[in-house]
């Protein structure tokens, strides 16, 4: 029965050894966790044995779980996004142009049957198509491929553009804001104001170290205290910034934005995410699978004084906020809107900047359910959002 289980894990790229199967196997034997029968014995129990006997880092427990439920609840393989599509289905020879009456009757798929006609395709299809509505190419109508036109699809290969597609296959690069960029507009300006306003409301005064030693030292020696306005108060943010993908539209504003955030707030730590925030986020992006920080580490690590402010334009499709394994990026095995929920209990002042104009923000259905998860907490990145932003956080 085991020899099976063994083989799924090999299959789902873990590390796994003979020696540490016969481990797991001895273990059973010793009756760690009771008879291998499902009567007798825990599939949690038999769970935490398995993994403890055979994962030997944490950073495979994703990879493991998802082949332990494969195997052992029936959960079918959506799509195994590791192996390799040829190249040559994905050459785009032509630009094919299409007619409205093409693209109002391109095939248009719900969440699981997209994913699960996508695992058919990698199964069935043995060579390259192009123009068509089925088969993974370019062109055409089919939810699958790149250089066409589908509502609801998901794009492999090729440059994006349409901002249709509800997953994307590939490996994707970002760059880190850059936190030095000069302020260079009137209005950023203005919010950096409002930003230092908000960095001083602590204490009124704070000791001047220098000017009491000179006044000491011209009293005689008798000690004369010197207070002087509070520079920085201890007021600490947590900024989680949106980027890649539509946040390029963004990347001056939001680096601006940035600039002064670094120069204004003594107490300050930031995470990069992509389109919803997950079960991680990052700090370095050319690093970002090599160094993930838990999005619970985030919650655990910080106070709730710490005022959360995310940055991003909250422009996806609304399978990425609510559905399971809706990133574009990976399989999250819960919803984005499970972690902000979790984020904003933990962190009760919060808001959420918008770089997007405001008079989008009705017709982008995802921005709608993102401000319902932020209870209305969206502020556009103006002068006048930034000024309303900053007051709400500071009560």
């Amino acid at each position: 029965m085991l020899t099976d289980f063994f083989y799924t894990l090999r299959a789902a790229r873990l590390p796994v050894s003979v020696k540490e199967y016969l481990t797991l196997l001895e273990a059973l034997q010793a009756g760690v966790v009771g008879p291998l029968n499902p009567e007798a014995c825990s599939i949690d129990d038999f769970y935490y044995l398995a993994r403890t006997t055979l994962v030997k880092d944490e950073k495979h427990y994703d990879k493991f779980d998802r082949a332990f439920a494969v195997y052992f609840h029936g959960v079918e393989q959506i799509a195994d996004f590791t192996k390799d599509i040829p190249a040559d289905w994905l050459r785009q020879t032509l630009e094919r142009l299409l007619s409205e009456e093409q693209k109002a009757n391109a095939p248009r798929l719900e969440w699981d049957q997209l994913m699960e006609e996508l695992r058919k395709r990698l199964e069935e299809q043995k060579e390259r198509h192009a123009g068509g509505n089925k088969w993974i190419g370019t062109g055409g109508t089919s939810p699958f491929g790149h250089g066409g036109h589908n509502p609801q699809g998901i794009r492999i290969g090729g440059k994006g553009g349409g901002r249709s597609a509800v997953k994307v296959w590939e490996q994707r690069s970002y760059r880190d804001y850059d936190d030095t960029q000069e302020l260079g507009t009137r209005n950023i300006k203005m919010a950096l104001r409002r930003l230092r306003r908000f960095a001083r409301e602590g204490s009124d005064l704070e000791l001047d170290l220098p000017d009491t030693i000179r006044a000491t030292a011209a009293n005689a020696g008798y000690l004369d205290i010197k207070m002087v306005p509070e520079r920085h108060n201890h007021v600490k943010v947590l900024l989680l910034m949106d980027v890649g993908g539509t946040m390029d539209e963004h990347i001056q504003r939001v680096e601006e934005l940035f600039s002064a955030v670094r120069a204004e707030f003594k107490h300050l730590e930031f995470y990069y995410f992509h389109n919803c925030v997950y079960d991680y986020v990052w700090k370095n992006n050319r690093r970002r699978f090599a160094e993930k920080h838990p999005t619970w580490d985030v919650i655990r690590r910080y106070n709730k004084d710490y005022k959360l402010i995310f940055v991003g334009d909250a422009t996806m499709s609304p399978y990425e906020i609510l559905q399971p394994g809706g990133s574009v990026e990976y399989n999250n095995e819960e919803a984005g809107a499970e972690w902000l929920q979790r984020l904003t209990h933990a962190f009760p002042r919060f808001a959420w900047i918008n770089p997007e104009p405001q008079g989008v923000w009705q017709y982008r259905q995802s921005i709608s359910i993102i401000q319902q998860l932020m209870g209305g907490r969206m502020f556009p990145l103006t002068l006048k959002g930034l000024e309303d932003a900053m007051r709400l956080l500071s009560k």
